[in-house]
């Protein structure tokens, strides 16, 4: 792990939003990165979307893989790295799957093996067309892919968590053979740490891939329970950094905050700076956080029909490429001196059983009790249930006091908490 923490952002273009590899124009990119570079980040996020990069199952566009290589050489000529999502997938409420998935030829794309034959073969062509680039981070396998296995998603292709794992190795192994060497993950939304039915579990978040990755936005219900600038709020992106820890085998295993952003109207435009401020400065105080990668860069321009209201405001700049005081917020985050931060020596006990993994969500006993901890001034961690009492790895993470939700909430009138 980097002795420097990254500040980093998911690059969505100016110009034509994830579309502009339809019309792909190197100097609009070159304008977008040179404004992202005067923030002072050092890397993007980004996203070639899958059907216009694979529309056949056999034919993977040699122009759109060159295109992307451009762009990875534009990013590097500014100083900025570059870590590629594969599978596009989700984005910004629109699913981007090949018609050779859906429909007519509708098959699974988790467990159809001719499916994840072509999902391999896709990623690792991607991989390997960076992989010489001193400038590539690696690959994400997908962005928040578990979406698709699971409700609340109106048609999803159900799987078991050991389909989940399965396929999450072969995806992790393809971009090992295209890039030797280069750190690769995968990416879950929240239902991964939140949702009881949810395939992809926090054991697959935090053990595979080569570093942990969360998403953090705080429309999930913490906003809309607590408040823009309350402690569960102000706190989440750190909570979820925290609660992943539970899970990893490696005590020190890096965790990436790869998605953060401020999302209207639960955070109003004059609010975001400070939340910014807040949110970042709170998951700093995290040992072994490897970046922090904010949501986004540009403004969906109102040219662009059908967007979630929200996703017409969230980018640093806006799309004419104008700075908001969020931009300056994170570009001054990215400058200030840090010391590395105390080990966090308290652990809440979460369950291990990810069929209760509910419990950590907002409202959940686990949930609240970590928030309850962090108002009275405690700086928690979290342990699961089945390592609690093993010394020798409270040893390793520093863990001196374990606590469970019960021992930090107020039992409810009438009796016991569930």
């Amino acid at each position: 792990m980097p002795a420097a923490v990254r500040f980093g952002v998911n690059y969505t273009p100016s110009e034509g939003w994830f579309h502009h590899w339809l019309d792909f124009d190197l100097d609009s990119v070159r304008a977008d990165l040179d404004a992202i570079a005067a923030l002072g980040l050092d890397h993007i996020r980004v996203f070639p979307l899958w059907p216009y990069f694979q529309p056949d199952r056999a034919l993977i566009r040699p122009r759109a893989v060159d295109q992307l290589v451009a762009l990875a050489d534009a990013a590097a000529e500014r100083g900025l790295d570059v870590n590629v999502d594969g599978l596009q997938g989700h984005l910004s409420s629109f699913d981007f799957l090949p018609a050779w998935t859906r429909t007519w030829h509708r098959r699974s794309l988790f467990t159809d093996p001719d499916v994840v034959d072509g999902e391999a073969a896709y990623l690792r062509t991607l991989a390997a067309a960076l992989a010489d680039r001193p400038n590539f981070l690696g690959m994400t396998v997908g962005n928040e892919v578990n979406q698709f296995a699971a409700a609340p998603h109106p048609d999803p292709d159900r799987i078991t968590p050991g389909e989940a794992e399965r396929w999450l190795v072969r995806m992790l192994a393809a971009c090992a053979e295209g890039a030797p060497g280069r750190p690769h993950l995968h990416a879950s939304y929240d239902a991964a740490w939140y949702q009881d039915d949810q395939p992809f579990t926090p054991g697959h978040s935090a053990r595979l891939g080569d570093l942990t990755a969360v998403h953090s936005w705080v429309f999930n219900g913490t906003a809309q329970r607590h408040g823009r600038d309350s402690v569960p709020a102000e706190h989440h992106a750190a909570y979820l950094v925290e609660l992943s820890k539970a899970w990893a085998d490696d005590p020190h295993r890096p965790v990436w905050l790869q998605e953060v952003g401020a999302p209207a109207p639960l955070v109003p435009a004059e609010h975001a700076a400070r939340f910014t401020e807040a949110t970042v400065a709170h998951v700093l105080d995290c040992p072994d956080l490897w970046g922090v990668t904010w949501w986004c860069s540009y403004d969906v321009s109102r040219d662009l029909a059908d967007f979630p209201e929200l996703e017409y405001s969230l980018g640093l700049f806006t799309s004419d490429r104008r700075p908001k005081d969020l931009a300056r917020t994170l570009a001054a985050a990215a400058r200030r001196p840090r010391r590395a931060p105390a080990v966090r020596a308290t652990a809440l006990v979460v369950p291990a059983d990810p069929g209760r993994r509910s419990r950590c969500a907002p409202g959940g006993p686990v949930f609240d009790a970590f928030f309850r901890l962090v108002a009275d001034g405690a700086r928690p961690t979290t342990v699961l249930d089945t390592r609690a009492d093993d010394k020798d790895h409270l040893a390793a993470r520093g863990i001196t006091e374990t606590v469970t939700p019960d021992q930090v909430l107020p039992t409810p009138p009438g009796g016991t908490r569930s």
